[in-house]
């Protein structure tokens, strides 16, 4: 590619976001220079604040800037209900979609040992440490319905029931508005499994 070393710094940086390619970081990279440079140090400083200045929360390890993040530290939620998810982004999900009232764990990932991603990695010693709190009286298992998803999923209701916890699994299925004849088998084989009583 033409240009500076600099520029092709910054194409390069610009694709560790996901679903940008090289042209899309080239784009943008022309974007930021050409018509939005405050545009791009104002985004370069927040970048460097949020990465300076964001953790994990002690209780959930979701992202927060305190020790505990708001939810956590909050007296209104139901601290006998524990969601576990995968990312923080399933946390957001819930939040803006359900009237959830419980707490989370954030695994930040699932359990994949042809990665190197075991128990220690996702945080189980410390989710297994809230079950034996006394705390928690139900987790609701909130992992992606994927064969990895599915493992983690089994793998923590496991540890739950060894100590005494109710464990339940979010329902999979066919969508609401969604139609038979275009859902894969999959799906539709955990529809007709998860099925309620009306």
């Amino acid at each position: 590619m033409i240009g500076s070393p600099l520029l092709r710094e910054l194409i390069e940086a610009l694709r560790c976001m996901p679903g940008v390619g090289p042209r899309s970081a080239q784009r943008i990279a022309f974007h930021l220079l050409e018509r939005d440079r405050p545009g791009a140090l104002h985004l370069a400083d927040r970048l460097h604040a949020a990465m300076e200045g964001i953790g994990r929360c002690a209780d959930c390890r979701t992202f927060s800037e305190a020790e505990r993040c708001e939810l956590c530290a909050g007296t209104s939620r139901d601290r006998s209900l524990l969601c576990v998810v995968e990312t923080p982004a399933d946390i957001a999900a819930v939040e803006n979609s359900t009237a959830y009232n419980g707490l989370y764990f954030v695994l930040m990932g699932h359990l994949s040992p042809l990665d190197g991603i075991g128990p220690e990695e996702l945080g189980l010693d410390r989710l297994e440490e809230r079950f034996g709190a006394g705390e928690v009286k139900e987790i609701i298992l909130a992992t992606n319905p994927t064969v990895e998803g599915e493992a983690t999923a089994q793998y923590v209701s496991e540890r739950a029931k060894a100590h005494g916890l109710r464990v339940t699994r979010i329902a999979h299925g066919v969508p609401l508005g969604g139609e038979l004849e275009y859902v894969d088998g999959g799906t539709l084989s955990h529809a007709f499994t998860g099925r309620l009583e009306v």
